[in-house]
């Protein structure tokens, strides 16, 4: 069975230990689109690790890891990772896709200058040549895997692209130049060291879903940062959908039978845009100290997150452009402190209340109406099963699953890879 992990809102909603947990029982995982622009935080066995271009499932040993086609593959990053895991004594199968695009240097240093010379009215970008990344392969003068192991071609194509490129950061930003010999002389040595991992990971998927093999396939960031669905322009520039996830693994779109959706029990987010639940002063910084182990900040950036109550209006959005066919609630354990819990049920949009997700213009007028349920106000930590937790707290997810119209099938009360209870 294929089964795709995905985020219902704006990313860091507790994906990669899903993926992780599920990692378990699968035969193969695969990360479908982005680059190591986003984080996924998994603790377990092993010890606590941040995982930005490599799949979740990599500390399964059993477990086939793919990078697909649709990732933006930062080959130094994707190397530092693989270094750290066998530092570690971590033993993984990895496989990475010929038709993966590669992240150049000049993307993100476009990335950066961009930011600098946009100022206050910048995107929020994590800075890790994402979007210029997408514009070069969707302009078609990118390169994909295949490439780096045609150095006649690559030389010459490099040359060409740095042409246009130092044009653009000798006048636009006042930035120096980029030497393209020495792209192409750092690209020769990362795909000597890359070259086991490399194959057509399409052809190997697809012979798996023939053969009834179980994969996963782990999207980053969620919903609302989707390139076309989510809060554009403050959006990442890839899509974030399952729908996509076929596309960015090489898959036939039927094959995918499970859409299983990660949610936080708050909302929180990293980078610019429209928030409507958001919370500010002392309340945000009392819910991003207790938010989970790592705290809320960001795994790629180390930046605060912005945190707020959970919108069950976004989530409910995010859910439905996913195809949600279950949601699995996050972090649960975080909100034992609070003495009142408050759920965004509608917006108020110029008087008028809203349960539909509008587009961006619209969310920046948005006054968020919550319905206020009493907490639970106990540590919910070490309980194993869903039916031994306080009846607040089950109240909280019924009335949140109501709202959402998906089956919560899990509820994570803890960090850990085994702190998750079934439904």
């Amino acid at each position: 069975m294929v089964k795709a992990i995905v985020g219902a809102n704006w990313g860091d909603e507790g994906k990669g230990k899903i993926t992780d947990m599920c990692a378990g029982e699968s035969d193969i995982v695969v990360r479908f689109q982005g680059g190591s622009n986003a984080g996924h935080t998994i603790i377990n066995e092993h010890g606590k690790f941040a995982l930005h271009l490599l799949p979740s499932g990599i500390f399964h040993e059993n477990t086939l890891n793919i990078i697909g086609n649709g990732v933006a593959l930062n080959i130094e990053y994707l190397l530092k990772e693989v270094d750290a895991l066998k530092d570690a004594g971590i033993k993984f199968q990895l496989l990475i896709s010929e038709r993966a695009q590669v992240l150049l240097k000049h993307h993100v240093l476009l990335d950066e200058y961009e930011e600098e010379r946009l100022a206050e009215r910048k995107f929020g970008s994590t800075k890790s040549g994402i979007a210029p990344f997408y514009a070069d392969k969707y302009s078609k003068t990118g390169i994909q895997v295949w490439e780096l192991y045609h150095e006649d071609r690559l030389k010459e194509k490099l040359k060409g692209i740095y042409e246009k490129i130092n044009i653009q950061f000798k006048y636009l930003y006042n930035k120096p130049e980029i030497d393209y010999i020495e792209v192409y002389d750092n690209l020769v040595k990362y795909a000597a060291l890359i070259k086991g991992y490399v194959t057509d990971t399409g052809k190997i998927l697809r012979n798996a879903i023939k053969e009834n093999k179980n994969i996963l396939l782990e999207g980053q960031l969620g919903s609302l940062k989707d390139t076309d669905h989510g809060i554009y322009p403050y959006v990442t520039s890839s899509s974030t959908l399952a729908g996509y996830a076929a596309v960015g693994a090489g898959i036939p779109p039927h094959s995918i039978k499970d859409v299983m959706v990660i949610t936080k029990a708050y909302s929180s987010a990293v980078g610019a845009g429209p928030f409507v639940s958001e919370l500010f002063g002392e309340e945000a910084d009392e819910l991003r100290k207790r938010g989970g182990d790592a705290g809320e900040f960001g795994a790629t950036t180390g930046r605060p997150r912005r945190v707020g109550y959970f919108d069950a209006v976004a989530t409910r959005y995010g859910c439905e452009i996913q195809g949600a066919t279950e949601v699995v609630m996050t972090c649960l354990d975080v909100l034992s402190y609070m003495d009142k819990l408050y759920i965004c049920t509608g917006y108020d949009i110029n008087g008028e209340i809203v349960k539909d997700f509008p587009t961006t213009e619209l969310l920046y007028k948005a006054k968020p109406v919550y319905t206020v349920l009493d907490g639970w106000k106990s540590d919910i930590t070490g309980i194993d099963s869903y039916s031994n937790l306080p009846d607040k707290a089950k109240e909280y997810v019924d009335f949140i699953e109501k709202e959402i119209n998906v089956k919560i099938s899990m509820v994570s009360n803890g960090p850990k890879r085994e702190e998750i209870l079934k439904r």
